[in-house]
């Protein structure tokens, strides 16, 4: 069980703990530095940073994971030690999460062509105050038995090329990572082999002011995380990683701490940000 997670999700976005039961499950697994990283929302840090105020041995970077949309597939970028009261992010991140809502409604429809009648109310109820994601849409259709596994939701009908996919609008990479930028934080490339060619991405981004790359991955083999911190290495870029937890109890899920991520992870991170300050 490793220390450091910092790739974690909550029922602010479509994970099913809340931000306190995080902070709770990070603890009781022994770790000592997590990343909240809710997809579209920074709703979670501050209920996350106050939970985490009863455990000294923990400590919460607050972060965000931005989708958006790239020609050769979806790219997630990751940004850390964010300024969650910005503005101008508070602002982007809304718009983003009014496409999910218009994207679950217009998946919904076209899950119904092919016979599978899923109620926007359900829908509504399992993601409660969070941002509407697919995974709530797989719960939905898993309650009703239209499916066996979260698995077969997204093989069979909204993953990417499914017959009841649907896009929604997003950022480019360039203008996550500059939109985190803005709001004093760390950009990171999330999972890298989701989004096509890893260094084609990577030289873009970095030019943009990418500052590091997820190389500990739940899915990831030994030899693809040799290759990434090569890839690393190559372009000067801090190396982290995570669980990509999100609690939904599925065969292919890591527990919180899950990922063997090396503590240096955490303390390059932090050491980059204490520079940016004193600089």
């Amino acid at each position: 069980m490793s220390q450091v997670d910092l790739h974690i999700h909550s029922t602010a976005s479509d994970g099913r703990l809340s931000p306190e039961e995080v902070v709770a499950k990070s603890v009781e697994h022994g770790l000592t530095t997590i990343a909240l990283t809710d997809h579209d929302t920074v709703d979670g840090i501050v209920p996350a940073l106050e939970a985490a105020k009863a455990f000294l041995g923990l400590r919460v970077i607050p972060g965000v994971e931005l989708s958006t949309d790239a020609p050769q597939g979806e790219v997630h970028v990751l940004g850390y030690f964010i300024d969650c009261t910005d503005r101008e992010l508070m602002a982007r991140l809304q718009r983003m999460r009014n496409s999910r809502q218009e994207r679950a409604q217009a998946m919904i429809a076209k899950l119904r062509g092919l016979g599978v009648n899923i109620e926007w109310w359900r829908l509504q109820e399992i993601a409660g105050s969070g941002s509407i994601g697919r995974p709530h849409l797989a719960q939905a259709m898993l309650e009703k038995g239209y499916i066996t596994s979260f698995k077969e939701a997204f093989t069979n009908y909204i993953g990417r090329g499914g017959p009841a996919y649907v896009e929604r609008q997003k950022l480019t990479p360039v203008a996550a990572v500059e939109l985190i930028l803005r709001v004093n934080g760390l950009p990171v490339l999330a999972h890298p082999f989701t989004g096509g060619d890893p260094e084609t991405t990577v030289i873009e981004l970095k030019a943009a002011g990418l500052v590091g790359i997820e190389a500990y991955y739940k899915d990831y083999s030994a030899d693809e995380v040799s290759r990434l911190l090569g890839l690393a290495n190559r372009h000067n870029l801090v190396v982290t990683g995570g669980s990509d937890y999100h609690g939904l109890d599925t065969e292919s899920e890591v527990m919180i701490g899950g990922v063997n991520v090396p503590l240096s992870a955490a303390e390059h991170l932090i050491a980059l940000v204490k520079s940016r300050v004193l600089n």
